[in-house]
């Protein structure tokens, strides 16, 4: 089996095989502890006004959704895990518009099969991969993140039967600035609770894989 790591959207374009784009901070997340919370799925989107019009057309949906990070006006919920939690989600359709993640993955062009992952999700995402016996896994971080390069890495060495230290991977997260000002909970519409929601890793025991349709990307819960 040979892994391929890629990053970003170049890299989700020119992806092959069974393909995992990952986006831990916060995007897919997100996704995971919706479907852990009962959403029937989790539908995503390039844009603000397409998660608008998908959600008007998808009965009970509600709308995570941010622009460059930040929160958008008159959505409540902006791609935070801990809004997630506190939302009532058994039985509705997620809607999701985020900066990295949702645009990753609706550049993924020739994948014999997709997952979304995060850390969450991580050994279940590895499982699913193996299951499918795949010539090649590609591995698309979808932001030049140390967390998605982290859960990137984990997942290789969960397909490969390798021990690793998820802790150790995440390093150079831990020790950077950006974390420094997540943890202190000064960016708007990332509380703190995020970061130790994000960081649980292995916590559900269901993959997510992806499929496309003319609006969006939808994904469900598989389990081994």
């Amino acid at each position: 089996m040979k892994v391929v790591h890629a990053v970003g959207v170049d890299g989700a374009r020119s992806a092959m095989g069974v393909v995992v784009v990952i986006d831990v901070l916060r995007a897919f997340t997100v996704s995971a502890y919706a479907l852990a919370g009962g959403a029937r799925e989790c539908l995503l989107v390039g844009t603000v006004d397409e998660a608008r019009a998908l959600a008007a057309a998808t009965p009970g949906a509600i709308i995570s959704a941010e622009v460059d990070t930040l929160p958008v006006a008159g959505i409540p919920i902006s791609n935070s895990p801990t809004k997630i939690v506190e939302a009532e989600m058994h039985g509705h359709a997620l809607v999701q518009r985020t900066s990295a993640g949702t645009q990753a993955i609706r550049a993924v062009a020739k994948a014999e099969a997709m997952y979304a992952a995060s850390l969450v999700v991580a050994r279940a995402t590895a499982q699913a991969c193996l299951l499918r016996g795949p010539q090649t896994v590609t591995l698309v971080a979808s932001g030049d993140f140390p967390e998605d390069h982290a859960c990137a890495r984990y997942i290789e060495a969960v397909m490969r039967g390798e021990s690793t230290d998820v802790s150790h991977l995440l390093g150079a997260l831990i020790n950077s600035e950006r974390y420094e000002k997540f943890a202190r909970g000064d960016w708007p519409g990332f509380p703190k609770t995020d970061l130790d929601l994000a960081l649980a890793t292995d916590r559900f025991d269901f993959a997510m894989p992806a499929t496309k349709d003319e609006r969006s990307i939808r994904l469900s819960v598989e389990r081994a």
